[in-house]
């Protein structure tokens, strides 16, 4: 279930994004916010990254798009950016996600960062949840912004 909720939120994310040109998608129509699609999508390859392959499983990959000198970098595309290398890292991402998941039951603990601030380990099952959460809030930000974009509204 936690699985088919993820892909869900995944599946809603490529359809906010479908139809657009790279202009659009880099666009951030939302004031005074500086989100943009193209920017929702690079973040969450991010995430991808970050909970289950570095947090799971401890392989300690850098960011893609983000710095130590530039922690939002993954939010701010620049004019070269594109739908299609943002697509396919995202979509390389979530394919290692699910392999690395495929590897754990839901009570696993990470192997990576162990611990929340409250001091309770990081297991699969609360990386699934809170993944479902990070998409569903920037699903409702993509809503948003597709709306100013061209008026798109609905699933």
């Amino acid at each position: 279930m936690l699985e088919d909720w993820l892909d869900l939120h995944r599946a809603t994310l490529a359809v906010k994004c479908a139809g657009l040109t790279d202009e659009q998608l880099r666009q951030r129509p939302v004031e005074p916010s500086g989100l943009s699609l193209l920017g929702l999508v690079r973040h969450l390859a991010e995430c991808e990254r970050g909970w289950f392959r570095n947090t799971l499983d401890d392989e300690g990959l850098p960011g893609i798009y983000f710095t130590d000198d530039d922690v939002d970098g993954d939010f701010r595309p620049g004019p070269h950016d594109t739908w299609a290398e943002a697509y396919g890292t995202w979509q390389a991402e979530i394919a290692a996600a699910r392999e690395h998941a495929a590897e754990h039951g839901l009570d696993d603990e990470g192997a990576g960062r162990r611990q929340r601030p409250d001091g309770v380990p990081f297991t699969l099952r609360w990386i699934y949840t809170h993944m479902i959460e990070e998409y569903a809030r920037h699903n409702g930000h993509a809503d948003l912004i597709r709306e100013a974009l061209d008026g798109t509204t609905g699933d």
